[in-house]
């Protein structure tokens, strides 16, 4: 059983870092001080739960009145290929939803957006690099 929560505790919040850790770090190279950034303290993080151990992440952050972005949407490789990415992207719209959000954008590595199509993302650039990884901006209205 897995559970998508809105980080309110210390334990959930170095959770939610020790997955975006464990996924940007270690396994795709992004030095640390481009994986934690100044947005971390305002951003509403997510956090999603197998039984009592962390296995995915995500945050989401106002940019304008009615527009938020999803960031650092992250899930550990030993749970790739359950539909985990979709179920944590369903709870943060849901969320976007109940906030009064119009609009959702994101920036997903190229490899990855196929997955954001099938959410309801469109694309809304051309490709460009980001900490040296290909990245499109997408966006979506809800």
């Amino acid at each position: 059983m897995y559970l998508v929560k809105i980080v309110e505790t210390k334990k959930e919040y170095d959770d939610a870092f020790a997955v975006r850790t464990k996924v940007f770090v270690e396994e795709q190279g992004i030095p640390l001080h481009l994986e934690y950034d100044e947005y971390d303290a305002t951003a509403t993080h997510f956090v999603m739960y197998e039984n009592d151990e962390a296995v995915g992440a995500a945050r989401l952050r106002i940019v304008e009145n009615d527009i938020a972005k999803i960031e650092r949407v992250s899930i550990l490789q030993s749970q790739r290929g359950k539909k985990l990415g979709a179920l944590i992207m369903k709870e943060i719209e849901k969320h976007a939803i109940t906030i009064h959000i119009k609009k959702l954008k994101l920036h997903a590595q190229s490899y990855a957006v196929p997955f954001y199509e099938k959410l309801g993302f469109t694309a809304t650039s051309p490709e460009f690099m980001d900490a040296d990884i290909p990245h499109r901006a997408m966006e979506k209205s809800i």
